[in-house]
């Protein structure tokens, strides 16, 4: 397993609608996540500077590459690109982060 994290960013104003979508997140894109591998996802949120935090463990035969293709994260992201910054395909703007510590 490993871990990784990035940092997306939620437009202001939407702190409360990006709860109450990923509070009912469609199964069958919980499902693609598992699926591919992905587990313990948690995304967090600074609420100074309305980044969100995100965190995940993803197995050492992930398919995460694959996601971005498939139909369910095309409307995901179209769903959610309302309120979050977005790339021109909807996709969110993520920012790969550094890992410098951890402590088990």
């Amino acid at each position: 397993m490993e871990t990784i994290a990035f940092r997306m960013n939620l437009n202001r104003g939407q702190t409360e609608e990006y709860k109450r979508r990923h509070d009912e997140i469609w199964p069958e894109l919980a499902a693609l996540l598992k699926d591919s591998g992905v587990s313990d996802y948690s995304i967090w949120l600074d609420e100074e500077t309305h980044h969100l935090f995100a965190v995940l463990k993803r197995s050492d035969d992930h398919r995460m590459d694959a996601i971005p293709d498939t139909e369910i994260a095309q409307r995901w992201w179209a769903f959610m690109a309302d309120i979050m910054e977005t790339n021109p395909d909807k996709s969110p703007v993520q920012v790969e982060l550094k890992k410098m510590f951890h402590l088990d």
